[in-house]
């Protein structure tokens, strides 16, 4: 398995908002020498501004030779970025794409190289992120190994071969967090229903959701095991539960959500 200090050349980060600005902090807490990284952000945080100071290489007029671009550019501006980042992509050309809804294909028609694609998701910002990758048929072992190096910094990364899958995985991961961040609001404004002061509930949310899902991270249980553990027979958990696993209850409401989001990156994929 390569590590960041493996990889060779230059690294050029197309992108450096807040997906790009995670990989990049990951890469450097990493161990990857600031010097070896480009980037080419037009508008710059205070933050990624800073980094030139520690080596990074910010717009540079010339990169020189690029082994491996990631690009992290909003979908929309891809067309745009893509033209100008053609003219630095040999055909041996590493190109690792966090762009939500953009194929392999599209990737090697705009910018042609060794093309994957990944699906990050935001716990990348705190390193503990996950992300689904898949590779085109041109891309080396060495370079998967580079791909999966870059992209193992801000959490954890799986691999498919099955480029369809990636809408679903889109759809579980990549817009999973909302989800999450729903059942905290949701959990807030039922406590508050209930009686409970609103600042009381929504921290009773908070910290229940954030240690649930700890407990989850490191336990070796399943995720139905751990809810069982805490469900006594004829319970106040049981009783929420009967309402949450019933007819038309959450079970039937995921599948119909993860359904309509799959669909919509199936439209929007590009």
């Amino acid at each position: 398995m390569s590590t960041l200090q493996d990889i060779k050349g230059t690294i050029v980060l197309a992108g450096a908002g807040k997906m790009g600005g995670a990989m990049l902090t990951g890469w450097l807490a990493g161990g990857l020498a600031a010097n070896r990284v480009v980037v080419i952000e037009p508008q710059p945080s205070t933050e990624i501004a800073g980094l030139a100071a520690k080596g990074v290489r910010l717009n540079p007029e010339h990169a020189g030779a690029v082994e491996t671009l990631v690009i992290a550019v909003k979908p929309q501006s891809f067309r745009e970025a893509g033209a100008v980042l053609k003219s630095r992509i040999a055909p041996s050309t590493l190109v690792v794409s966090i762009m939500a809804g953009t194929t392999i294909k599209s990737l090697q028609d705009v910018c042609g190289g060794a093309v994957v694609r990944a699906m990050p998701n935001t716990p990348a910002a705190i390193g503990r992120g996950i992300t689904v990758a898949v590779a085109a048929q041109n891309v080396s072992p060495s370079q998967r190994a580079t791909a999966n190096a870059l992209l193992r910094a801000t959490g954890a990364v799986e691999w498919i071969e099955d480029e369809s899958l990636m809408d679903a995985v889109t759809a579980v991961s990549g817009s999973g967090p909302a989800y999450v961040f729903l059942l905290a609001e949701e959990l807030a404004r039922a406590g508050v229903a209930a009686g409970l002061p609103e600042e009381l509930a929504t921290k009773l949310a908070r910290e229940t959701i954030a240690g649930s899902g700890e407990l989850l991270h490191r336990s070796d249980l399943s995720s139905a095991t751990l809810r069982q553990n805490v469900t006594s027979p004829g319970g106040t958990t049981a009783a929420a539960l009967e309402v949450l696993m019933g007819k038309d209850g959450l079970a039937q409401l995921m599948t119909r959500a993860i359904a309509a989001a799959t669909a919509r990156s199936k439209e929007l994929a590009k």
